[in-house]
């Protein structure tokens, strides 16, 4: 655990982001349980934990900077990514973690009760089948596919009006901007800086036209 904490205090040093003691524990333990449960129930393609805190925990974190409103949901978050750790970073804000796979589920809530994360409802459901009863300031992916899936599948979750789309992805992915249903838009596009990570990475911001 130490040579993960000590990993993890180098790569928030190359931030700007102001991460709390209690945090960098929260985070290096979630590390540790995605590292123990990985071996049995295949959570993460990511084998090596010193990967996962460049691979999972930065390039979630990195995010929280930029997330406007209380209420966000994490579709096909899958071992909780970007969610868990968006959750550590921002504890006035709820996140609902979306995944339709129960293994998923389960570890979630079982990194929930260890690590005592209180704003966090993990949901097992399909995204289409999902109906919540209010809404959320932003619909979060780092795992779909393509921006038109993501906003044709979740299109019922932001709020009416000032609700958003918060897509993690690599490069910036001109194509699937232009194919976007008429209805929705690119309002900004974030050039991410995760240290030691090769690739671009990129936040891209969406609306639905009024």
């Amino acid at each position: 655990m130490s040579q993960l904490r000590s990993k993890l205090d180098a790569l928030i040093a190359q931030t700007d982001l102001d991460v709390s003691d209690k945090q960098r524990e929260l985070l290096v333990g979630y590390v540790a349980m995605l590292d123990k449960w990985n071996k049995a129930y295949n959570l993460t393609s990511v084998r090596d934990p010193q990967d996962m805190l460049v691979k999972h925990i930065l390039d979630s974190i990195i995010v929280s900077t930029h997330l406007q409103g209380e209420r966000f949901i994490d579709v096909g978050t899958g071992p909780g990514l970007p969610g868990i750790p968006l959750a550590i970073m921002c504890p006035d804000k709820e996140f609902f973690l979306l995944d339709s796979l129960g293994k998923r589920i389960r570890f979630i809530k079982q990194a929930l009760h260890e690590l005592k994360i209180e704003n966090v409802t993990p949901i097992q459901s399909r995204v289409e089948e999902f109906q919540p009863e209010e809404k959320f300031d932003a619909v979060l992916s780092r795992a779909f596919a393509s921006m038109v899936d993501m906003v044709n599948w979740c299109h019922h979750l932001p709020k009416q009006g000032t609700g958003l789309f918060l897509a993690l992805k690599g490069l910036l992915p001109q194509d699937e901007i232009e194919q976007l249903p008429d209805w929705c838009s690119v309002t900004d596009v974030k050039a991410l800086n995760v240290p030691e990570l090769e690739g671009d990475r990129h936040l891209v911001i969406l609306s639905r036209k009024e």
